[in-house]
């Protein structure tokens, strides 16, 4: 990781070199996280959020046709040359 000293401007303004925005990957309009702590301040990214949980996969997944039962899901899958595996 890098190191830069920067200045504070008159409106408590700092720039963050363009050498250590592009080794993390910021970009305009990164979104970042102020923390004071005994030493100074340490800076982070917020982490992007997928906008997604578990219950929006609910339903992703269709099966047309007639439900299937436990027993029947459970059954070991036999491939054959018609379903792209080789024959032996």
């Amino acid at each position: 990781m890098s190191t830069a000293t920067i200045t504070l401007s008159s409106k408590g303004q700092v720039v963050i070199p363009k050498q250590i925005r592009d080794e993390l990957h910021w970009e305009a309009g990164t979104e970042l996280t102020l923390i004071a702590n005994a030493s100074g301040v340490t800076l982070k990214a917020v982490e992007k959020k997928s906008g997604r949980n578990l219950a929006d996969l609910i339903g992703m997944l269709k099966h047309d046709g007639p439900p299937l039962s436990t027993d029947a899901l459970c059954q070991p899958v036999e491939l054959n040359a018609e379903d792209g595996a080789d024959a032996p």
